[in-house]
């Protein structure tokens, strides 16, 4: 009798080791970083896009590298199932997209306003060649 209170006793305390595993398990999983949205990588593809679309290998092919250089590392954190750096790596491709976007908007304003004062300078020496110097 005293044999059988020990082979239950010890049936239920290795039930109760099991459930503390698995519980411990699961705790465990729950903590794991989830996988990046399925839309993030054609997010971010299509970001790099917008960049090259707004100029940006003639204008800011620095920041267009580094997105393309994010996105890249960004899949070979999901191969290593480095989820969290996946998605860090993520957005940060596209904050370096959005940047060299809004760089090479810039230049072209600035590209823009520069042949504007060329032509306002035309026009005013063709203003003071027919009105004189005076004109203002």
């Amino acid at each position: 009798m005293r044999h059988n209170h020990r082979l239950v006793h010890s049936k239920i305390q290795f039930m109760r080791n099991l459930i503390v595993i698995i519980f411990t398990a699961l705790a465990l999983a729950s903590c794991a970083a989830p996988r990046p949205a399925p839309d993030a990588f054609s997010d971010a593809e299509e970001a790099i896009q917008e960049a090259v679309d707004a100029g940006a290998e003639e204008h800011s092919p620095v920041e267009l590298r580094f997105a393309r250089e994010k996105l890249a590392e960004a899949h070979k954190g999901m191969e290593y199932r480095q989820y969290d750096k996946a998605i860090y790596l993520v957005e940060q491709s596209e904050i370096n997209s959005e940047l060299a976007i809004e760089k090479s908007r810039t230049a072209e304003i600035r590209e823009q306003v520069a042949a504007q004062v060329r032509e306002n300078e035309i026009l005013r020496e063709d203003f003071e060649s027919t009105f004189g110097e005076d004109f203002e």
